[in-house]
């Protein structure tokens, strides 16, 4: 039997909506995609979204929106996928890596606090395996320097913090719906707000910069099928046809939080009385949408355990290698050692399997394998 490490849930009804707009005469552009984000916005709890062709390209827009011109330092956490700085890098932005939590794996407000300077323009938190970021600490060192407040939350819709939906509270914050996130349209993204400057301006860019508001347009009047650019932007469109999908898996958002939080809970009980092995923390404010279940085991045993589970058929993962050790970036002469706590939870991070139809068959395995490691 072999166990992958992230599986999307397709129902019936999701194959449904999409084949009903297959047959529409909308594929993109269309009504799904509105409809889309007002769903979106209800969960979030922003009153502003747009939609987006992936997670990376949310981030690369959420830069856009904050203005982000060479020269900017932009502090993030290294424990990431590269798209949470390099979005910022294609700008010329300076990335400032600060260093974690060693217990959630999140990015610290104490470190963020001792690397902002004037050249600061944005703060990006990262909301590791789903559990948030300490939201409140890093939205208040953001505004009080007058710097942006990024949430990469491509781990945690459906996550709260203190009661509030993810996405409600950060200037910005981007979502994911890669297959293996906590819902997916295939690919696909989003960037939400409350300030509609902000994500008008991420709308904008996911379209090619175009504008067909005739009040907005520097030569008004010319006729119906008149549209100027006043920024470059791309094409990071989401069409209807993702929409639909995404939308038809809001509908069971709930239901897919219950299993993976049963399946945390079987984890981390069962795993338990090991003492060679770390479980994942939760703060006791925090509700999370686990997107992962990150165990650390002693650095000199973690490649024997990850090939041994690979070996009988489990997809482990690794998450992630330090951004500044990828050669992008060393190229660039960030060294290593520059964020101990990160290297230092990486050195012996393995994540287990986790999605929402993972069965109790699956996770015993899992579990079983483990706890046999050194029989």
């Amino acid at each position: 039997m072999s166990i992958p490490y992230g599986r999307q849930s397709i129902s019936d009804d999701d194959i449904v909506e999409v084949t009903r707009v297959l047959k529409s005469d909308w594929l993109t552009t269309g009504p799904d995609v509105e409809n889309f984000e007002k769903q979106i916005s209800q969960v979030s709890g922003a009153n502003h979204v747009a939609v987006v062709s992936s997670g990376t390209a949310a981030l690369h827009c959420a830069y856009v929106a904050a203005n982000i011109q060479p020269g900017d330092e932009v502090i993030t956490t290294p424990l990431t996928f590269l798209a949470t700085a390099a979005m910022a890098s294609v700008f010329g932005a300076k990335i400032v890596f600060a260093d974690i939590q060693s217990d959630t794996g999140n990015i610290d407000p104490n470190s963020v606090q001792s690397l902002i300077t004037s050249k600061t323009k944005v703060i990006t938190g990262v909301d590791y395996g789903g559990h948030p970021v300490e939201i409140d600490e890093l939205k208040e060192l953001a505004h009080k320097n007058d710097i942006l407040f990024l949430d990469d939350a491509a781990h945690s819709i459906g996550s709260t913090y203190k009661g509030r939906p993810i996405g409600q509270d950060a200037d910005l914050t981007t979502f994911s719906f890669f297959p293996t996130k906590n819902l997916t349209t295939g690919e696909g993204g989003a960037v939400v707000g409350s300030n509609a400057e902000l994500v008008e301006r991420a709308r904008k860019y996911r379209a090619h910069g175009l504008i067909r508001d005739d009040a907005s347009m520097r030569t008004p009047g010319v006729g119906a099928w008149n549209y100027e650019v006043h920024e470059f932007g791309l094409n990071y469109r989401l069409p209807d046809i993702l929409c639909a999908l995404g939308a038809s898996q809001l509908k069971r958002l709930e239901e897919f939080k219950s299993a993976r939080t049963e399946i945390f809970n079987r984890y981390s009980e069962s795993l338990a009385d090991i003492d060679w092995i770390t479980l994942p923390t939760k703060r006791d404010y925090v509700d999370p949408m686990w997107h992962l279940y990150p165990i650390r085991v002693p650095s000199e045993i973690r490649k024997k355990l990850f090939d041994y589970l690979r070996a009988h058929d489990v997809s482990v993962q690794v998450n992630y290698i330090p951004m500044y050790w990828h050669p992008v970036y060393e190229d660039l002469g960030y060294k290593r050692g520059l964020c101990p706590n990160a290297e230092e939870y990486y050195l012996g991070e393995i994540s287990l399997p986790m999605f929402a139809d993972l069965s109790k068959l699956e996770q015993s395995t899992v579990i079983g394998l483990i706890r046999n490691f050194f029989n």
